[in-house]
């Protein structure tokens, strides 16, 4: 099955990266995919941290590029990190801005390679693995891209704008239309099947299962009843969730408590009606992939 472009949504803007660099499979390229060089900075109560976290342990890279993992709550203004201010200001002379995360540094020269979380996502899949196939499969690269936007634009954008505080009634019912669309539409591509894309685990379900933590964790607050009645109502979408969640690579990252800090530390809005009920039992999920793990 086809996944359709959102041609009607609008695009969510995000304040551009920082910083570019890439990871090759050529020695010349200067940043080239050799273990125990780079290093992942992240903190899982972000919602791009925790697709990195997932796809890091998916692909098995734990020995390779090591984690640092950072607090829930950026400790300073502009949503930085106090630990980061040394890379980025070995990276970038007289740099001023704030020390954001998720970064892929260099141990080598102490410097930042990229702040990009979707460079970043694919770059990891390039590092040497043992037995592990990739999350980017040849010929379905198309498929992925569209599954990312659905997830940006489709459930992140439209469950924001939907919930927004002080949106006109009209705007926000129709940006609720478009969240319901897209909750349709990867509900019938999971009729009958456990993953999106070819038959397996790839970085579209990272995608879809992070889009959908932060639905029911954050954005849910901001809706009433009867939209999260309507949301939870995709059963196959949150089925789909469920057992991500009781898989060791995504449920034992799940920062709840710290989701729930950063989202009260920044949000603007006013909580409404949907805020009693969360769809899913994240916790007992994250308990249960949590002692997969350790056993």
């Amino acid at each position: 099955m086809s996944i359709a472009p959102l041609a009607a949504v609008p695009s969510v803007h995000r304040a551009a990266p920082v910083f570019r660099g890439r990871i090759g499979q050529d020695p010349r390229s200067g940043h080239y995919a050799v273990p125990h060089r780079y290093r992942l900075h992240l903190s899982t109560a972000c919602p791009d941290g925790l697709r990195l976290a997932v796809a890091h342990s998916l692909l098995g890279l734990d020995g390779s590029c090591p984690v640092t993992l950072l607090p829930a709550v950026p400790d300073c203004p502009g949503g930085g990190h106090s630990a980061l201010r040394p890379l980025y200001e070995a990276s970038a002379h007289h740099y001023t801005g704030p020390a954001l995360a998720p970064v892929l540094s260099d141990d080598w020269s102490g410097r930042i390679v990229s702040t990009h979380a979707g460079d970043i996502l694919r770059d990891l899949d390039r590092f040497p693995r043992e037995g592990r196939a990739a999350l980017y499969p040849c010929g379905q690269e198309s498929v992925i891209e569209a599954v990312e936007r659905m997830c940006a634009e489709g459930i992140e954008g439209a469950a924001q704008r939907a919930g927004r505080a002080g949106a006109a009634p009209a705007e926000r019912e129709a940006a609720l239309g478009v969240l319901l669309d897209t909750l349709g539409r990867l509900e019938q591509r999971l009729a009958g099947e456990e993953y999106l894309v070819d038959g397996r685990l790839t970085t579209a379900d990272v995608e879809l299962w992070a889009a959908l933590v932060q639905l029911d964790t954050v954005h849910r607050c901001h809706l009433d009843a009867s939209a999260v009645h309507r949301i939870a109502g995709h059963r196959a979408l949150w089925a789909y969730a469920r057992r991500l969640a009781a898989h060791p690579a995504f449920g034992r990252h799940l920062d709840l408590d710290g989701i729930s800090r950063r989202h009260h530390g920044r949000c603007q809005g006013l909580e409404a009606a949907g805020a009693a009920v969360q769809i899913l039992d994240w916790a007992g999920h994250a308990a249960d992939a949590g002692e997969a793990f350790r056993r």
